[in-house]
């Protein structure tokens, strides 16, 4: 199948009506077991069944964990691979919780690096000792990290993964990610829930990963080797007319996904942290780096398999090689469904209630532009910038007053899309290059397609405090195209 293109992508990854997608496969987790955490289900005698890492669940309102970032051994595709980890284990633990509780992190460093920790898209604060990734936990040491997770936040996956400046692509490529799920207030029946994490990543015969060259930092580096919950080309199992609930994570560096499930029913429950007015029945989805998708699973008899198509998301200026896309289809998973059908029924699909702020009157309007420009002899180095500056952490670029709306249109001259995100407060999109979004579509990640535009309305409410904006192919964020916002 040819490479989907960059219109093709911002046309299914974002943009009201237009947004389709395709389902993964993950381990069996009985969620409604009782306590704090359980450890993962053994694989099968081939060691290919798909496994979730520990899944750690809130009691009485509080999760606390205790992370460790180290080296480890990870076993890859038959492989040891010399992987960065949380605890040993790639992805790292799988952190349930419920709007109102608190989260409580002891992160020790066992790295040679500074790091530090981002909760992706939960609506906290990013002050102190919470959503702060301006922060940095030198190697050796430990710190403690608090989130008060809001009464009424949504419903959704998340996850968390190193936000250091200059490091993040780096950590989050050798290993360093997980989940986190805040659970419904009423839960969605389902025969069995899952948490699908995709990530890629390269390594040699002995097991050491690989550097990025500067072109791989250009680009956005993409590993030759594509992995669903830290495994490659696993099987799951099902009955037909089991209904499974899966959450998926983009954890890639600079991987645009088209994921498709060929044969079986799906219907989409919303992207990143928001809800659809009524779920919508899919066949694929391009996810940009850092997006998440909640799906509804219909199984019917018979054998699929997971793909990632290639995404063509453009190239930089002047280098060799033609368009940066994925590389071949890549098989992430392969679900037989077989056996007798289930006696129960399942009800429809819930509905929901969307915020729309698009009639709400707006305090001001914002235009960021994102650009790549060569430098040094020859263009040997590219320059990633947001209004013709690179990342500086001493100084704030944007001032935005408390409790406003704003809108906000993001300008790409380049000739590579951009994953837009902003840490903290969701955005909901109004136009995504030139295409209009219908209904109320919330997401943290949107993107901005080369040499277009993309539109967005912000809420700054319920919290204050300084955080940033960036580009989530995360070479180009380590290279500049960040900035810092206040909100006060």
């Amino acid at each position: 199948m040819d490479p989907i293109s960059r219109r093709t992508a911002l046309t299914l990854g974002g943009v009201g009506g237009a947004l389709v997608l395709a389902g993964g496969a993950g381990l069996v987790w009985d969620w409604s077991t009782t306590g704090q955490s359980t450890s993962p289900s053994t694989p099968s005698p081939s060691g290919k069944m798909l496994t979730q890492p520990e899944l750690i669940r809130s009691a009485n309102g509080l999760l606390e964990v205790a992370l460790t970032a180290s080296r480890s051994p990870i076993t890859i595709s038959g492989t040891t691979v010399d992987a960065l980890s949380y605890n040993g284990s790639l992805p790292g633990p799988t952190l349930l919780v419920h709007p109102g509780d608190t989260i409580k992190v002891a992160l020790a460093n066992r790295l040679d690096d500074p790091t530090n920790l981002h909760t992706h898209g939960l609506h906290v604060s990013p002050e102190g000792s919470s959503d702060n990734v301006l922060r940095r936990i030198d190697a050796g040491t430990t710190a403690d990290y608090r989130y008060e997770i809001p009464a009424d936040h949504p419903p959704g996956a998340f996850w968390y993964h190193p936000h250091h400046h200059g490091m993040a692509a780096a950590q989050v490529f050798g290993g360093l990610y997980g989940a986190i799920i805040v659970e419904d207030p009423t839960p969605i029946p389902a025969t069995t829930e899952r948490v699908l994490i995709v990530s890629d990543i390269t390594f040699d015969a002995s097991g050491t990963i690989a550097v990025a060259s500067q072109m791989d930092r250009m680009s956005g580096r993409e590993g030759t080797t594509v992995l669903l919950n830290g495994q490659v080309g696993a099987t799951m199992n099902a009955h037909p007319g089991d209904r499974e609930r899966w959450r998926i994570i983009n954890a890639c560096t600079s991987r645009y996904l088209d994921l498709r499930l060929d044969g079986q029913t799906l219907h989409l429950l919303g992207n990143d942290s928001g809800r659809f007015a009524t779920p919508r029945r899919v066949d694929s989805l391009t996810l940009m780096p850092g997006n998440r998708a909640d799906v509804l699973v219909t199984l019917a008899a018979g054998t699929s398999v997971l793909q990632a198509h290639p995404v063509d998301r453009g190239t930089p200026a002047g280098m060799m090689g033609g368009n940066t896309q994925s590389g071949d289809t890549a098989t992430l998973a392969t679900v037989h469904v077989s056996g007798a059908e289930p006696t129960t029924s399942f009800p429809p699909p819930p509905t929901s209630s969307p915020r729309d702020i698009r009639s709400q009157p707006i305090a001001g309007k914002r235009t960021l532009t994102f650009a790549m420009g060569g430098s040094g002899m020859g263009g040997s180095t590219m320059g990633f910038t947001i209004d013709g500056r690179g990342f500086d952490a001493s100084r704030v670029d944007q001032t935005v007053a408390a409790g406003t709306v704003e809108e906000w249109t993001i300008v790409n001259t380049s000739p590579m899309d951009h994953p837009f995100h902003l840490h903290v407060w969701p955005m909901q999109v109004i136009e995504i290059g030139g295409n209009a979004s219908l209904t109320p579509t919330w997401q943290d990640v949107v993107n901005v397609p080369a040499h277009s535009r993309s539109r967005v309305r912000i809420a700054f409410e319920d919290f204050t405090g300084t955080t940033v904006y960036h580009c989530h192919i995360l070479d180009h964020e380590d290279n500049g195209m960040m900035g810092i916002i206040t909100v006060s």
